[in-house]
Parts: structure tokens; sequence; C-alpha cells
């Protein structure tokens, strides 16, 4: 009787013992902007100046890069908003996730295991506010539909400088007008923690779209204060450096600016909740500016490298770090703080041991790749709804590129486009669809679509819009912005045939439906039926 109280009185502690660590698990909050790329000013602090990050001012972006860890090579999995989200929501490649690869036509899988569910199956208060995954949501998944999502306030800063000029308009001041749409973003956080039973850690996703286009012209100026001729000299080689173009990436960085309030106030609200101290903030994008060349649905850097910073407990802060990450690496992450095992299924690593070491530059010898690629964006950029499949690695040396039908156009068909016409100016700077639909539209598209033909300006046309040959290497220590294709240089033919191996092994062994039967699942729209076999693990 004896040894069966002590053993009963053992247990009673271990289970106090469980409930006390359940209460220190920490919070999440993850901030997610549409269309953000790896645009602020704490790189430009890292990179050295000479670039267009040196424009741009997020101080509370910086604030929480220099508390907690800043990653240098970032990258998503996929340049476009629903396969970036299908990856970063079930932590495992793109072409993993059926329909979720794709944007239109996408269907969710409910079968394949996603950390905010996980969270919430473990005692975790989750919540979200603006976008999570689109188009549509996964049925009943909680973060999709409106189940749990937190709008209370309002979800006008989604349109951040429409609605700024709006009430200015009205008669309201620039700084009143912020003020009110900050209040919107404060009112949402404060419903969503005023949900939360009391000792339940929570999860929080914030996903605004103002970043996304389209935008007020002359907003980066009148809003923000940015001047547009402060970019000249600084656009990369890809970007006419013309007024038209310095003007609408002005107005691109300031709605990232506008992000960067937002993210300044989600701070504040936590410490006066007293929530902050035990709350891991992690912020990023879903992949690079749209409407701009090698920018969203390329495999370039300017579309697929992104901002990334992690803070919160458990982390050693005040470092800048050069491991590869790809944002799928999240999902591990989040969940082994969260005290959630991850799923075998994932193919994605925890970012762990990197937050909690305390060295500076390259921390895990392994983290020195990443893996990226795209199929289809716009269902009717190409005749026949065919995709443009694309896969890359991504080292600290080079960008490898396979473009598995470089017969067809990358971003999509010449549509209205021939010798003797070209649609309108506000066609082409409104219409996404009107031709080359796999680039929003904006004045930059609609710029260089009209100076097509002029000497000067066609081979940034041909460059951005044209065809590309099968493989693409770029040697990225003599060319950052990745601008010669060094593919057929005889003097990289080792290197080409070395990186080629090692992104066909990852597709191979990842059961990527691109390197079976000749890409027939992702070849035959809508796609439909189950994904391929997927290879089995070794043990």
């Amino acid at each position: 009787m004896r040894i069966l109280s002590c053993l009963l009185f053992v247990v009673f502690i271990s289970q106090l013992t469980s409930v006390a660590d359940a209460a220190q698990r920490p919070n999440i909050l993850f901030a997610f902007a549409d269309d953000w790329g790896r645009h602020a000013s704490a790189y430009a602090k890292i990179d050295g100046p000479g670039t267009e990050n040196d424009v741009i001012r997020t101080p509370n972006f910086d604030a929480l890069a220099k508390s907690g860890v800043l990653f240098r090579n970032a990258f998503i999995n996929s340049p476009s908003c629903t396969p970036c989200r299908s990856s970063l929501l079930s932590g495992q490649h793109f072409w993993r996730t059926g329909r979720g690869a794709i944007l239109q036509g996408a269907i969710w899988d409910p079968s394949i295991p996603t950390w905010p569910l996980l969270l919430k199956e473990n005692g975790y208060h989750i919540g979200f506010s603006f976008k999570v995954w689109s188009p549509g949501s996964p049925p009943n998944a909680g973060y999709g539909g409106y189940k749990n999502a937190y709008h209370q306030a309002g979800r006008k800063f989604n349109g951040f400088s429409q609605t700024v000029t709006k009430l200015s308009q009205q008669g309201k001041s620039i700084e009143q007008a912020k003020k009110l749409l900050g209040d919107e973003v404060r009112g949402n956080l404060q419903a969503f923690l005023a949900k939360k039973d009391k000792d339940a850690p929570f999860a929080y996703w914030f996903g605004p779209t103002n970043v996304h286009r389209k935008w007020i012209k002359g907003s980066g100026r009148e809003i923000w204060g940015i001047n547009p001729d402060d970019l000249k000299g600084k656009l990369p080689p890809y970007l006419p450096d013309v007024p038209a173009v310095r003007q609408d990436f002005a107005d691109y960085l300031g709605e990232a600016q506008a992000f960067d309030m937002s993210l300044g106030i989600l701070v504040d609200e936590l410490k006066k909740a007293g929530e902050f101290e035990n709350t891991i903030i992690a912020v990023s994008g879903d992949h690079g500016p749209a409407g701009f060349p090698h920018g969203k649905c390329n495999l370039y850097d300017f579309g697929s490298r992104v901002a990334l910073t992690l803070s919160g407990p458990g982390i050693n802060g005040g470092r800048v770090v050069d491991d590869f990450v790809s944002l799928p690496d999240l999902a591990p992450t989040f969940l082994d703080a969260g005290q959630v095992k991850p799923p075998e299924v994932m193919t994605a690593k925890t970012l762990w041991p990197v937050l909690k070491s305390k060295r500076q530059g390259l921390v895990d010898q392994k983290r020195t790749q990443v893996y990226i690629g795209r199929e289809r964006h716009v269902a009717s950029a190409r005749e026949g709804f065919l995709p443009y499949p694309q896969r890359a690695i991504r080292t600290d040396d080079y960008l490898f590129i396979i473009n598995f039908h470089p017969e067809r156009f990358p971003l999509g068909d010449h549509y209205n486009l021939d010798e003797n016409s070209t649609p309108s100016i506000d066609e082409l700077t409104n219409n996404t669809f009107v031709t080359l639909p796999d680039e929003d539209a904006g004045p930059t598209k609609a710029w260089l679509v009209s100076h097509r033909h002029d000497p000067i300006w066609k081979p940034y046309f041909d460059h951005a819009y044209g065809k590309r040959p099968r493989e693409e290497l770029f040697d990225l220590k003599n060319d950052p912005d990745q601008m010669n294709n060094v593919a057929t240089n005889p003097k990289y033919k080792k290197v080409a045939e070395r990186l080629s191996k090692k992104l066909m092994h990852e597709l191979r062994t990842t059961g990527d439906p691109r390197v079976i039967d000749n890409g027939k699942y992702f070849e035959t729209p809508p796609l439909a039926g189950p994904l391929p076999p997927r290879p089995k693990k070794k043990k």
C-alpha cells in the first residue's frame, strides 16, 4: 500500500510538471506579408549600400531582427501565393501538396497535416487576420474560412494606400488615416486575445495583403515620403531605371513600410497584454514583388528570396546567420516550440538548432542549399491551361534552374501583342490578363510592354518575357543579379552536372510528380485524381 501511494504521488507530481511545462509553451505570432520580398532596411545594413534597400525604412522589423535572428538566405519554396502557403502550412515541398501546388483551381487535401491544426489539437488557441491560404480555404480546416478569423475591427488595412488616400480626400490628415488603420490591426489582435483561455498558449497568423498590387500611384511619396528619384542608380539591372519604374517601385516600398508599421502595433499590443516576453515572433513574406521582371513567379532571387527574422523565448538573438532556410522549415520549427512532434511526412527541417546557437554566419553546416519550383500560376497564362514547370537549386555560389518545357513562355503567352498593336496603357496597368498573365499588371509591366520595340529597351523585354533555355546557371559571385546564363559555358560544365544531379535526386526522393510519367499529373488540367505514389522512405 505504501509503495502504491508513492507511485501515485510520483504520477501526480509528473502530471503537475506536465501541466506546468504546457503552460510555459511559447505563443507564436507569425506576420506574413503578401508579395513582400527581401526589402527591409536591416538588409541594407548587412548587404552594403547601393541597392533599393537604401531607400526603405523598416524600424520595427529591424528592431525584431536585432533582438532575434536575421536570416540572410531565406527562400520560399514556390514564388506563387497558394503553392508557397501550401508548402509552408504542410512543412513539405509544394509539389507534394496535390492541387495545393497551383493557384487557380487549387483544392486543399485535408489529409495533409498542417502546423496550425496540430497546435490546436495540442491546446493552442489559433486564429488569423486577413489572408492565410487562397484561393478559397481548406474546408473546416480551422485556419480557413471564417471559423478562426478575427476581423472584428475591419479589413481595410489590406487596401492601405487606397484607404489613406480616400480618407485624406475626406479631410483626414495622413497621420490620422494611418492611425485609423493601425487601430484596426490592434483591434483585431485584441479580439483574438480576448477569446483565449487564460492559461492557453496562442498561435496568431497576421497576413495583410496590402503589399500585393494594386496600390495608389504616388502613395510612396505622399504617405511615406519616399522620393522615387532616390532609387536612381539603385534599381537592379533587369528593371529599367526610368521615372515610371522608379515611381512604381517607390509605391511598392511604401506598402512594405505600412506592413512594418503594423509590426510595431502588434508588438505594442502584445506588451500591453503581458504576452510579449513569451511570444515567438516570425516575420516574412510569400515571395518577391509582383508586376516587376524577375519578381513574383520567377525562381530568380528577386522572386524567391525573402526577408525572415525570428525572435522571442529560447532564441539567442543579436545574430545574422547565413544558413539556407526554406520557409516550409517554419512548420516543424513552430511545432517544436509547441512541444508537438512534427509528422514524419514533413520534408522540412526545424530551425531550432540554429535559433539556439550563439554562432554567427553558417551555423548548421548542412544548410547550404534550398530547392525552389513552380508549375502554374494563372490558369489561362498559356494556351491549353499548360503550366510552366521549373525546378531549381540555390546554393551560396550558384543558382541552377531546369525549365522542363522551354518551348513555352515563362510568364504567359503574348496575348494581344503583335507587331502593329499594343493594349492601352490603362489596360496594361490594370488588367493582369490582357497579356503575359503570369506577371501581375502594373505601371512597370505597362511601361516595358509599350516600349518593347524601342532598341534601347527591347533587350529588357526579351530578357523578362522571352523563352528561356532548358537549363540556366548563374555564377552568383560574379553575377549576383542573375543576368548572364553560363549553363552552356564549358568552364561550368562540371558545376552544372553536379547541381543537376543533386536537384534531380531531391525531386525523385521526395516524389515530385513532375519527374514521374513525364509530369502527366501537372500536365493534365485542372489536375485531377490522386498524386502518383511516393517513394518509400529508406529505413
